[in-house]
């Protein structure tokens, strides 16, 4: 089966579902996600969404900001871009229904995060994500040239490599005219021709053993652009969000959004008392790689395995009206933030890098844009400063459908791409063989390619993902195709560039710490900071 379109997304987030709302105005789109569409990183973002909003904020102190959290490497033109950019963003979601939370005197209310001088985080309560999550999926449902595939899993980017080519990662003038999609209901794999190409398949989370994000977060996008040969960068960032609630069992782990802490809440160890005055002049409010390494560095020197952070001393009723949601879900579990101190342990939350893309959100590949967390735009530098995300993936989305726009008429479908065939393969009848495996790779990662990391503890991790990628490799080449085998495929590829990234970078920066270097003192931010890639 062969469907053609003229803009294919793929991923339904904050960055998809945007680009598909303003490219509908210009040609057909089929939206594909793997799950439902709210089922997306964006939907679990509790904090908020950036933007110069009022004074005394202004853009030079949120680039400034950006710059000092991203230890000084962030792409100056893509932070510009963002940030200056941004207000007008906002309007886009406020007209398209977004519920931004506002004071008495109808001014909206912005909150304060990690590494934020000012005031600037627009928020719904402490559920921003799922309120725009809410209002696009809403638009897109309605938009009679967006043509919805749910339960629909992309396999791999179509290029001159599927026409019988050899391509490299050094092969110039790649294109991509599409992919392999599984419908995962049907079990049968289709082919989908585009004009444009969109990866906006969200983060890496659960390559970890402990992550916020939800299941369907298995670097998807990163690994089939891999594979296809774009170039890929700064995969050794991986943040740690210092405050997942500490419910051992639960997975993914529930977020205590960093608002919180903007809010008043303060992190004590299981003593009572307050420690992030030790490691920087910011406290509780630090950037956070700082924040994670200060608990994680606690935990280890104390054998315990969370520490606690304090709302308690805070006026109880606009603790609740502010944070129902992390309210009613610690009140579920018989914690009373009011009066009771939160456990809190660092998780696995957002991926730094990605597949490499100008200020236009186009890849490396012609016709291939990428998005959202599935991107490295030079924005967040070796550390997200909190907030930005929501902002980068819409801003960015703009930028795509500009510029995909202006070329679409010069772009044709292409024929001649083969069928997906599976003659050959057998059904796979030892679930065991994935999921032990998945298992493994996840310890791996966590136990030697964490929050901190050495040299000998990163080749002993590539060392033994290698024998992983074997086993997986043999059994997807003789298997038929499901969903579980596909996603450790991908995580396996991802993983092997956090790894190989990592050893590239000789000196601790920002989310990347390792025992085998001393910590760089952050950097200001200068016109002449230029972005780093590691390519392989």
């Amino acid at each position: 089966m062969t469907l053609e379109t003229d803009y294919l997304v793929i991923g339904s987030g904050a960055a998809g579902l945007s680009f598909a709302l303003k490219a509908a105005e210009h040609g057909h789109v089929i939206l594909v996600t793997k799950g439902e569409m709210n089922e997306c990183n964006t939907n679990y973002a509790q904090g908020g969404i950036c933007s110069v909003t009022y004074e005394p904020d202004t853009f030079q102190k949120h680039i400034d900001d950006t710059m000092v959290c991203g230890g000084g490497i962030c792409d100056m033109n893509a932070v510009r871009l963002v940030v200056t950019r941004a207000p007008q963003l906002m309007k886009d979601l406020i007209q398209w229904g977004a519920r931004f939370d506002k004071t008495r005197e109808g001014k909206y209310e912005l909150n304060r995060e990690g590494g934020h001088s000012e005031h600037r985080i627009l928020h719904h309560k402490d559920e921003t994500g799922a309120e725009i999550e809410r209002t696009l999926i809403s638009q897109v449902k309605t938009h009679k040239n967006i043509e919805v595939l749910e339960h629909h899993f992309a396999v791999d980017l179509l290029t001159q490599h599927h026409l019988g080519q050899f391509v490299t990662r050094h092969t110039g003038g790649i294109e991509c005219y599409g992919a392999y999609v599984m419908d995962l209901k049907k079990e049968r794999i289709m082919t989908i021709l585009s004009k444009v190409t969109v990866l906006a398949t969200g983060g890496v989370g659960n390559v970890y053993n402990v992550t916020t994000n939800p299941s369907v977060a298995t670097g998807d996008g990163i690994a089939m652009a891999h594979r296809a040969k774009a170039v890929i960068e700064n995969m050794e960032f991986i943040q740690f969000h210092p405050t997942a609630l500490y419910n051992p069992g639960e997975r993914p782990s529930f977020l205590i959004t960093e608002a919180l802490r903007g809010f008043g809440a303060i992190l004590k160890t299981q003593d009572g008392k307050e420690f992030m005055q030790k490691y920087h002049p910011m406290g509780s409010l630090a950037p956070r790689d700082v924040v994670a390494r200060s608990i994680d560095n606690e935990m280890k020197i104390r054998g315990e395995d969370f520490v606690y952070l304090d709302v308690t001393h805070c006026n109880p009723h606009e603790t609740i009206n502010h944070f129902p949601n992390i309210y009613h879900k610690c009140l579920s579990i018989n914690i009373d933030i009011t009066k009771d101190m939160i456990p809190v342990a660092p998780a696995a939350h957002y991926c730094c890098g990605g597949v490499k893309v100008d200020t236009n959100g186009e890849t490396t590949i012609k016709r291939l844009y990428a998005l959202g967390e599935t991107s490295c735009t030079g924005l967040h530098g070796a550390n997200r400063l909190a907030s930005n995300s929501l902002t980068e993936a819409v801003v960015y989305a703009d930028q795509a459908v500009r510029h995909s726009t202006e070329h679409l008429a010069e772009y044709s479908i292409q024929r001649g791409i083969p069928d997906w065939n599976d003659d050959g393969t057998t059904a796979t009848e030892e679930m065991i063989l994935i999921t032990q495996n998945t298992k493994e790779m996840q310890q791996i990662m966590s136990n030697y390619v964490g929050i901190v990391r050495s040299n000998l503890r990163l080749e002993r991790a590539r060392r033994r993902l290698e024998i992983i990628y074997k086993e997986n490799e043999e059994l997807y080449l003789k298997s038929k195709l499901n969903k579980e085998l596909c996603e450790l495929r991908n995580m396996i590829d991802v993983g092997y560039l956090i790894i190989k990234h990592a050893q590239a970078m000789k000196r601790s920066i920002g989310l990347h710490y390792s025992l085998d270097y001393p910590l760089e003192t952050l950097v200001p931010p200068t016109d002449g900071q230029k972005r780093r890639s590691t390519e392989f």
